[in-house]
């Protein structure tokens, strides 16, 4: 199952966290949190906000 997360009011530019949501997609949910936790970028920060949230609502781990 897809799912779409998305994280309002984050303030950092958009081009930033596309770096960062390019490495993550398409992943299963722990991986990406693993990558998340361990990417030096600033939008990780950005894009692990919303992760959680998502993937509690779709049900899956």
């Amino acid at each position: 199952m897809e799912a779409r997360a998305i994280a309002k009011h984050v303030r950092i530019a958009p081009r930033k966290i596309r770096i960062v949501a390019d490495l993550v997609r398409g992943k299963n949910v722990s991986e990406a949190m693993s990558i998340l936790k361990f990417t030096p970028k600033v939008g990780s920060q950005g894009c692990r906000k919303g992760y959680p949230l998502r993937s509690s609502q779709c049900g899956t781990q």
